[in-house]
């Protein structure tokens, strides 16, 4: 591991010089893609220095404990031995865990998708359950949340909503959010008191940058429409709504949440980016993992990752074998203590393939 962390200085020592030169200064594109990669060495060089100073201040203390003769220095050594001593554990331990792969894509903002599945109505009121609850969680972390996009069901549900989570580290939080999520209760409207199941899919996305990927304006069909539903009297006068469908591969996206259209064609394209770019990701990670399957699952919509169990109080995820009795507290917004196991089983995986 040691070699490896002075590559990494190494690396980091010729990104911060090669910012220096003309040439990457006047190229914006290449200036942007080397100051991305050096923020996410610093953390690591700082610790790694960190750890060699720490080091060598031990090898000093030592050699003071064996050469001093005076009580009271050597007292005053064996303390500072036993701090620098856990603080070179400490520091190693954090230099582990930098060093195991990171997904380059964590640090993102995110496009989340929330559609009612299964279930009718009462799955509309889920999707609208899980909207709060996942609102709530960005907004205790700090992060903004951006409407794109809504299509309401009766009795208060959502059929279909597109938000952004604007924030440093966002996709890293909500990554394993994609897929089926299963719903048991038993519904407002259930007489009998008995438990329904339903289920809506949620897609995590991470928000692609222009210089991501390249689309062709021929491959694009824009159609702009009337707004839809609350917003004010523009919805019925303006066609500031717009959808874009992506002729090569289908995909449709649409925003209406501005009232400027080229806003909406603007946030729609982004939600097209990213939606290209996630495709592209999830086929080369298909050609790269088809012997292994990753422990906290594939991310994929069709797979059930997680029960939300009313009537017991209980949330399982069912990737991790992961059982809480506290699902009260989780759909309020409390979604640490599932998130972060998740991440913890994601850090471990990636480690044992490291070390392979």
């Amino acid at each position: 591991m040691y070699n490896r962390l002075d590559n990494v200085v190494a690396r980091f020592e010729e990104i911060t010089e090669a910012l220096s030169t003309p040439e990457i200064a006047s190229d914006p594109t290449r200036s942007m893609k080397l100051m991305r990669e050096r923020a996410d060495l610093e953390d690591t060089v700082g610790a790694w220095v960190a750890l060699k100073r720490t080091r060598a201040e031990l090898h000093e203390a030592n050699g003071i404990l064996r050469e001093e003769d005076d009580p009271d220095m050597r007292a005053m050594a064996r303390d500072e031995i036993a701090t620098l001593e856990s603080e070179v554990e400490r520091l190693d331990e954090v230099l582990r865990d930098l060093m195991v792969p990171r997904d380059p894509r964590d640090k993102r903002d995110v496009v989340l998708e929330i559609r009612a599945g299964t279930g009718g109505e009462e799955a509309a009121l889920f999707a609208g359950d899980l909207l709060r609850m996942y609102t709530r969680f960005a907004e205790d972390r700090g992060f903004q949340i951006e409407p794109v996009s809504m299509s309401d069901a009766a009795q208060g549900g959502i059929k279909e909503v597109v938000v952004l989570i604007k924030g440093r580290g966002a996709f890293s939080l909500f990554k394993h959010e994609s897929g089926t999520h299963r719903v048991q209760r038993v519904p407002a409207t259930e007489s009998q008191g008995r438990i329904h199941t339903s289920a809506c899919t949620v897609a995590v996305l991470p928000q692609a940058e222009e210089t991501d990927l390249e689309i062709h304006t021929k491959d694009l069909r824009v159609d702009t429409y009337r707004a839809s539903g609350a917003g004010g009297q523009h919805v019925n006068k303006t066609d500031s709504a717009v959808r874009i469908t992506h002729l090569p591969t289908g995909v449709v996206v649409q925003c209406q949440d501005e009232r400027s259209q080229h806003k909406n064609r603007a946030r729609a394209m982004m939600l097209l980016r990213s939606k290209l770019l996630d495709a592209q990701q999830r086929a080369r990670h298909t050609v790269e993992s088809d012997s292994r399957r990753e422990q906290v699952g594939s991310g994929d919509r069709s797979e059930r990752i997680r029960t939300y169990n009313f009537p017991q109080n209980r949330i399982t995820d069912h990737r991790i074998n992961l059982t809480i009795y506290a699902l009260d507290r989780v759909v309020a917004g409390e979604l640490g203590p599932v998130i972060e196991p998740l991440q913890a089983a994601e850090r471990a995986d990636k480690l044992a393939a490291a070390q392979a």
